[in-house]
Protein backbone atom coordinates (compact mmCIF):
# COMPACT_ATOMS: atom_id res chain seq x y z
CA UNK A 1 0.00 0.00 0.00
CA UNK A 2 1.12 3.16 -1.04
CA UNK A 3 1.32 6.51 1.18
CA UNK A 4 -1.34 8.29 0.08
CA UNK A 5 -3.53 5.52 -0.46
CA UNK A 6 -2.64 4.29 3.82
CA UNK A 7 -3.76 8.03 4.93
CA UNK A 8 -7.11 8.42 2.58
CA UNK A 9 -8.21 5.10 4.15
CA UNK A 10 -7.17 6.14 7.60
CA UNK A 11 -9.24 9.00 7.19
CA UNK A 12 -12.29 7.28 6.26
CA UNK A 13 -11.82 4.79 8.75
CA UNK A 14 -11.33 7.34 11.56
CA UNK A 15 -14.42 9.83 10.47
CA UNK A 16 -16.45 6.44 10.56
CA UNK A 17 -15.94 6.73 14.44
CA UNK A 18 -15.53 10.47 15.14
CA UNK A 19 -17.87 12.31 13.38
CA UNK A 20 -16.80 15.63 15.12
CA UNK A 21 -13.89 15.27 12.52
CA UNK A 22 -15.77 15.50 9.68
CA UNK A 23 -17.47 18.84 10.81
CA UNK A 24 -14.55 20.29 12.19
CA UNK A 25 -12.71 19.93 8.89
CA UNK A 26 -15.89 20.90 7.20
CA UNK A 27 -16.13 23.82 9.20
CA UNK A 28 -12.41 24.64 8.29
CA UNK A 29 -12.67 24.26 4.87
CA UNK A 30 -15.93 26.54 4.60
CA UNK A 31 -13.76 29.25 5.74
CA UNK A 32 -11.63 28.47 2.77
CA UNK A 33 -8.45 26.46 4.57
CA UNK A 34 -7.11 24.12 3.34
CA UNK A 35 -6.62 21.81 6.12
CA UNK A 36 -3.91 19.97 6.41
CA UNK A 37 -2.24 16.70 9.15
CA UNK A 38 0.47 17.61 11.52
CA UNK A 39 0.61 13.94 12.75
CA UNK A 40 -1.42 10.89 13.79
CA UNK A 41 -1.38 8.73 16.55
CA UNK A 42 -1.58 4.99 17.26
CA UNK A 43 -1.54 3.01 20.28
CA UNK A 44 -0.58 -0.36 21.59
CA UNK A 45 0.77 -2.59 24.44
CA UNK A 46 3.76 -3.97 24.66
CA UNK A 47 3.30 -7.96 24.17
CA UNK A 48 5.25 -9.59 21.34
CA UNK A 49 3.39 -9.23 17.94
CA UNK A 50 1.90 -5.98 19.57
CA UNK A 51 4.85 -4.28 20.61
CA UNK A 52 5.69 -0.44 19.51
CA UNK A 53 9.00 -1.94 17.84
CA UNK A 54 6.18 -4.03 15.57
CA UNK A 55 4.58 -1.06 14.38
CA UNK A 56 7.22 1.29 14.02
CA UNK A 57 8.29 -1.28 11.61
CA UNK A 58 5.23 -1.47 9.66
CA UNK A 59 5.91 2.06 8.84
CA UNK A 60 9.41 1.87 6.64
CA UNK A 61 7.68 0.08 3.78
CA UNK A 62 6.30 3.53 3.55
CA UNK A 63 9.35 5.39 3.92
CA UNK A 64 9.39 6.45 7.62
CA UNK A 65 11.87 6.13 10.52
CA UNK A 66 11.96 6.87 13.73
CA UNK A 67 13.38 10.47 14.88
CA UNK A 68 12.56 10.52 18.59
CA UNK A 69 11.72 8.40 21.44
CA UNK A 70 9.67 9.68 24.82
CA UNK A 71 8.79 7.74 27.88
CA UNK A 72 5.98 8.89 29.96
CA UNK A 73 6.32 7.46 33.90
CA UNK A 74 2.97 8.52 34.90
CA UNK A 75 1.28 6.71 32.58
CA UNK A 76 3.12 3.53 32.34
CA UNK A 77 4.19 3.98 28.56
CA UNK A 78 6.09 4.82 26.18
CA UNK A 79 6.52 6.25 22.84
CA UNK A 80 8.17 6.62 19.15
CA UNK A 81 8.06 10.08 16.51
CA UNK A 82 8.79 9.19 13.12
CA UNK A 83 8.80 10.73 9.75
CA UNK A 84 9.89 10.72 6.47
CA UNK A 85 13.63 12.42 6.44
CA UNK A 86 13.20 13.88 2.63
CA UNK A 87 9.30 14.99 2.92
CA UNK A 88 9.26 17.07 6.56
CA UNK A 89 5.58 18.05 5.01
CA UNK A 90 4.10 14.93 5.59
CA UNK A 91 2.55 14.08 8.53
CA UNK A 92 4.40 12.80 11.52
CA UNK A 93 3.50 9.19 13.36
CA UNK A 94 3.36 8.70 16.85
CA UNK A 95 2.99 5.27 18.56
CA UNK A 96 3.03 4.62 21.84
CA UNK A 97 2.69 1.78 23.83
CA UNK A 98 1.65 0.91 27.29
CA UNK A 99 4.14 -1.06 29.56
CA UNK A 100 1.92 -3.84 30.83
CA UNK A 101 3.76 -5.14 33.62
CA UNK A 102 3.44 -1.74 35.73
CA UNK A 103 -0.23 -2.35 36.12
CA UNK A 104 -1.60 -4.73 39.04
CA UNK A 105 -1.47 -8.40 38.77
CA UNK A 106 -5.26 -8.57 38.03
CA UNK A 107 -5.11 -5.82 35.10
CA UNK A 108 -1.60 -8.10 33.95
CA UNK A 109 -3.70 -11.17 33.80
CA UNK A 110 -6.56 -9.53 31.77
CA UNK A 111 -4.60 -7.98 29.33
CA UNK A 112 -2.47 -11.36 28.95
CA UNK A 113 -5.19 -13.03 27.76
CA UNK A 114 -6.80 -10.38 25.40
CA UNK A 115 -3.67 -10.29 23.67
CA UNK A 116 -3.10 -13.85 23.76
CA UNK A 117 -2.41 -15.59 20.41
CA UNK A 118 -2.58 -13.24 18.00
CA UNK A 119 -4.65 -13.24 14.63
CA UNK A 120 -2.60 -15.89 12.62
CA UNK A 121 -1.88 -13.42 10.38
CA UNK A 122 1.11 -13.16 7.64
CA UNK A 123 4.13 -9.99 8.72
CA UNK A 124 2.38 -7.21 10.34
CA UNK A 125 1.68 -4.09 7.74
CA UNK A 126 0.12 -0.73 7.89
CA UNK A 127 -2.81 -2.49 6.65
CA UNK A 128 -3.26 -3.97 9.95
CA UNK A 129 -3.71 -0.34 11.53
CA UNK A 130 -6.69 0.44 9.26
CA UNK A 131 -9.15 -0.90 11.99
CA UNK A 132 -8.77 -4.04 12.61
CA UNK A 133 -9.68 -5.00 16.31
CA UNK A 134 -6.48 -8.02 17.09
CA UNK A 135 -7.81 -8.70 20.49
CA UNK A 136 -10.30 -11.11 22.62
CA UNK A 137 -13.25 -9.12 23.18
CA UNK A 138 -13.16 -8.58 27.10
CA UNK A 139 -16.26 -8.82 29.47
CA UNK A 140 -17.78 -5.59 31.33
CA UNK A 141 -16.34 -6.59 34.38
CA UNK A 142 -12.37 -7.20 32.83
CA UNK A 143 -12.99 -3.79 30.86
CA UNK A 144 -14.03 -1.88 34.15
CA UNK A 145 -11.43 -3.47 36.45
CA UNK A 146 -8.39 -2.55 33.55
CA UNK A 147 -10.13 1.18 33.21
CA UNK A 148 -10.10 2.03 36.61
CA UNK A 149 -5.86 1.07 36.34
CA UNK A 150 -5.45 2.90 32.24
CA UNK A 151 -7.86 4.76 30.40
CA UNK A 152 -5.17 3.77 27.97
CA UNK A 153 -5.55 0.35 28.43
CA UNK A 154 -9.18 0.54 28.27
CA UNK A 155 -9.23 2.34 24.94
CA UNK A 156 -7.39 -0.09 23.48
CA UNK A 157 -8.99 -3.20 24.39
CA UNK A 158 -11.71 -1.40 22.83
CA UNK A 159 -10.97 -0.30 19.53
CA UNK A 160 -8.08 -2.06 18.43
CA UNK A 161 -5.53 -0.67 15.64
CA UNK A 162 -6.72 2.70 14.15
CA UNK A 163 -6.23 6.06 14.34
CA UNK A 164 -6.49 7.29 17.98
CA UNK A 165 -6.46 10.84 16.76
CA UNK A 166 -5.38 12.95 13.57
CA UNK A 167 -3.97 16.57 13.88
CA UNK A 168 -5.04 19.37 12.10
CA UNK A 169 -1.35 21.78 11.52
CA UNK A 170 -2.32 25.24 12.66
CA UNK A 171 0.73 26.99 10.98
CA UNK A 172 -1.00 25.74 7.59
CA UNK A 173 -4.07 27.95 8.17
CA UNK A 174 -4.19 31.39 6.63
CA UNK A 175 -7.57 33.16 8.58
CA UNK A 176 -6.55 31.77 12.34
CA UNK A 177 -3.17 33.08 13.11
CA UNK A 178 -3.20 31.10 16.37
CA UNK A 179 -3.93 28.34 18.62
CA UNK A 180 -6.41 30.80 20.53
CA UNK A 181 -7.87 31.57 17.16
CA UNK A 182 -8.60 28.01 16.59
CA UNK A 183 -9.66 27.50 19.92
CA UNK A 184 -12.20 30.25 20.19
CA UNK A 185 -13.66 28.69 16.71
CA UNK A 186 -13.92 25.40 18.19
CA UNK A 187 -15.80 26.93 21.45
CA UNK A 188 -18.32 28.77 19.18
CA UNK A 189 -19.03 25.82 17.11
CA UNK A 190 -19.43 23.76 20.59
CA UNK A 191 -16.97 21.56 20.20
CA UNK A 192 -16.32 20.12 23.55
CA UNK A 193 -12.75 20.17 24.31
CA UNK A 194 -9.91 18.70 26.56
CA UNK A 195 -9.37 20.95 29.57
CA UNK A 196 -6.94 18.42 31.24
CA UNK A 197 -3.64 21.14 32.31
CA UNK A 198 -5.63 23.99 30.74
CA UNK A 199 -7.86 23.36 27.03
CA UNK A 200 -4.31 25.00 25.55
CA UNK A 201 -1.28 23.01 26.21
CA UNK A 202 2.11 24.37 26.34
CA UNK A 203 3.55 27.35 25.47
CA UNK A 204 5.77 29.05 22.74
CA UNK A 205 8.57 28.36 24.49
CA UNK A 206 8.50 24.91 24.62
CA UNK A 207 7.85 25.30 20.52
CA UNK A 208 4.79 23.10 20.52
CA UNK A 209 1.52 24.31 21.71
CA UNK A 210 -1.59 21.67 21.44
CA UNK A 211 -5.12 21.43 22.18
CA UNK A 212 -7.73 18.36 21.59
CA UNK A 213 -11.19 17.67 21.74
CA UNK A 214 -12.87 14.90 24.00
CA UNK A 215 -13.48 12.03 22.04
CA UNK A 216 -16.68 10.66 20.27
CA UNK A 217 -18.39 7.40 21.36
CA UNK A 218 -19.63 4.53 19.95
CA UNK A 219 -21.40 1.56 21.24
CA UNK A 220 -19.36 -1.44 22.56
CA UNK A 221 -20.56 -5.05 22.71
CA UNK A 222 -18.70 -6.77 25.42
CA UNK A 223 -17.70 -10.79 25.30
CA UNK A 224 -20.73 -11.08 27.73
CA UNK A 225 -23.42 -9.62 25.60
CA UNK A 226 -23.03 -6.23 28.07
CA UNK A 227 -23.70 -3.00 25.21
CA UNK A 228 -22.43 0.26 26.71
CA UNK A 229 -20.89 3.09 25.51
CA UNK A 230 -17.15 3.59 25.12
CA UNK A 231 -15.05 6.41 23.93
CA UNK A 232 -13.31 6.16 20.54
CA UNK A 233 -11.33 8.78 19.11
CA UNK A 234 -10.39 12.95 18.73
CA UNK A 235 -9.51 15.62 17.15
CA UNK A 236 -5.92 17.49 17.91
CA UNK A 237 -4.85 20.82 16.83
CA UNK A 238 -1.03 21.62 16.87
CA UNK A 239 0.97 24.94 16.37
CA UNK A 240 4.45 24.37 15.44
CA UNK A 241 7.22 27.10 16.76
CA UNK A 242 11.16 27.41 15.20
CA UNK A 243 13.60 26.92 17.68
CA UNK A 244 17.05 29.71 17.83
CA UNK A 245 18.24 28.61 14.60
CA UNK A 246 14.93 29.64 12.48
CA UNK A 247 14.04 25.52 12.25
CA UNK A 248 10.46 24.14 12.89
CA UNK A 249 10.26 22.21 15.52
CA UNK A 250 9.36 18.23 14.61
CA UNK A 251 8.87 16.40 17.67
CA UNK A 252 6.57 16.32 20.77
CA UNK A 253 6.43 17.85 24.90
CA UNK A 254 5.88 14.82 26.97
CA UNK A 255 4.03 17.23 28.74
CA UNK A 256 1.66 18.15 26.58
CA UNK A 257 1.00 14.50 25.40
CA UNK A 258 0.03 13.33 29.24
CA UNK A 259 -2.83 16.20 28.94
CA UNK A 260 -3.64 14.99 25.30
CA UNK A 261 -4.11 11.09 26.47
CA UNK A 262 -6.74 11.92 29.01
CA UNK A 263 -9.01 12.76 25.46
CA UNK A 264 -10.19 9.40 25.83
CA UNK A 265 -10.77 9.24 29.44
CA UNK A 266 -14.17 7.82 30.13
CA UNK A 267 -16.58 10.70 31.43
Amino acid sequence: MDRDKFFNSLWEQYISVTPQARKIQTLFSSRGETVLNDHVAFRTFNKIGFDLDTLAASFTNIGYQIFDSYEFPEKHLRAYALGVPTELELPRIFISELLCEKLSHSAQVIIENLTKNPRPDSEFSVESLLGTYPFRRPTFEQYSIVADESEYAAWLITMGYQANHFTLSVNALQSLKSIQDVVALLQHNEHELNTVGGVIKGTPESLLVQASTIADTITFEFADGIKKRVPSCFYEFAQRNKDEHGTLFQGFIPNNANAIFESTNRK
